[in-house]
């Protein structure tokens, strides 16, 4: 039976939910906004089904990927739609030209992010570009399943941790299986998440009511770009777009865009302030997951090949598996690419480190955080920079450049 202790053992992949074969175990969410499996012990027959399904008891061996590449795709449209060098795309879209299936992640109509899948090219835009999120999988380990048994071509996208459950409750390999994970930095909290886009239309509604707007307008979503090219590749935007629907049926649209060191939830997410504790610790990485691929931004490529940078974005593809070699050779014709090393491709991505420490201030953080409402507010102030430590790294930088001057 599965029981968490400490938080920190459970990745949340929902694996042992979906193979109990009396459907006792339940997620819910706690106070951070992370779900967890909750077990109703009178239903139980103690199996022991979940524990062999879950990743934070069963490791993979590390491994050196067979072949790693720095990547783009042909098609400029795709590649300027995607969050680095539009190689997913590649991936899935060859699939489903076979008559395939294929899961991801996907933002549903409240947008947060749930695991489906897509028979169609048409339905694979919803898969396109990064969502800082923790998805939920639902059911996509059994349909995966489903679908593999009939012998269709699946190709399962997902965290690192993801693909490691996937496999656990698949309890065999399939020919017909293509797992893809990605280098991972964390899944942040879907409730900060939640509460930061609450906020964010209230704002604006309020900065609405201060100018006096003739006609009231009801605010909506319209879209979330987690990574917009706007700015470029390497210095890339969060963009959010509102849409102001008068009570006349009048629409306009309203863009809010800023740099991602800007943007309050970015901050937060890639400062390790707001992320799973299971994520501090990560036991999938390192290509102990079991997937066939893993895709990522090749961050380090300005300065192991700068002359293939040219800020639109660039894939870095690592190859785990025969089946992955076998699978991407396939495509190659349809990308420009470069060979390069495991050692090279590590550079600049935080995201390949199995442990991350947390932010020292995560705890207080979330204890404020539940009884916040001003999570804009609060993320500010936790990752205010005191002002000795900004003057102290004037003097450094300033050293610094007084010793090379010397040189």
């Amino acid at each position: 039976m599965i029981k968490i202790v400490n938080k920190q053992d459970c990745c949340g992949c929902s694996a042992c939910v979906q193979r109990c074969p009396k459907h006792c175990i339940t997620l819910k969410e706690d106070g951070e906004g992370f779900l967890y499996p909750h077990v109703n012990s009178d239903e139980c027959i103690d199996c022991g089904l979940c524990e062999k399904v879950c990743p934070e008891l069963h490791h993979g061996e590390r491994h050196i990927p067979l072949e790693v590449y720095a990547a783009k795709n042909k098609d400029e449209s795709i590649r300027m739609q995607s969050s680095s060098g539009g190689i997913f795309t590649l991936l899935a879209e060859k699939v489903i030209q076979e008559g395939g299936v294929v899961f991801g992640a996907a933002f549903d109509v409240n947008w947060e992010v749930m695991h489906t899948y897509a028979e169609t090219m048409e339905g694979l835009v919803d898969f396109r570009g990064s969502k800082y999120m923790q998805s939920r999988i639902g059911t996509a380990y059994q349909d995966a399943e489903y679908f593999l048994k009939q012998g269709r071509k699946v190709l399962f996208s997902g965290s690192p941790c993801q693909i490691k459950g996937l496999k656990l409750f698949l309890r065999k390999n399939y020919d017909n299986l293509i797992a893809v994970d990605f280098i991972c930095h964390g899944v942040p909290s879907p409730k900060v998440w939640r509460e930061y886009l609450k906020e964010t239309i209230a704002r604006k509604s309020e900065k609405n009511s201060v100018l006096s707007y003739p006609i009231p307008c009801k605010i909506g979503i319209d879209a979330v770009d987690f990574r917009s090219k706007s700015t470029g590749w390497k210095k890339y935007s969060f963009a959010l777009t509102l849409s102001e629907t008068s009570v006349e049926g009048v629409k306009n649209t309203v863009l809010l865009s800023s740099v991602f060191s800007e943007n309050p939830f970015m901050r937060a997410f890639l400062a390790d302030l707001i992320l799973r504790p299971s994520c501090y610790s990560c036991p999938s990485k390192s290509g102990r997951s079991g997937s066939d691929l893993t895709i990522a931004d090749y961050w380090a490529i300005p300065q192991v090949a700068p002359e293939f940078d040219d800020d639109k974005g660039v894939s870095l593809v690592l190859v785990q598996t025969e089946k992955g070699k076998s699978f991407y050779q396939s495509l190659k014709e349809k990308t420009t690419f470069i060979v390069t090393s495991y050692q090279e491709a590590q550079g600049a991505n935080g995201g390949f480190k199995e442990k991350t420490p947390m932010h020292p201030k995560r705890s207080r953080f979330f204890t404020e955080f539940a009884q916040s409402d001003d999570i804009i507010g609060l993320i500010d102030r936790t990752l205010r920079i005191p002002l000795y430590r900004k003057l102290l790294k004037k003097v450094k930088n300033g050293i610094k450049k007084m010793l090379k001057s010397d040189k």
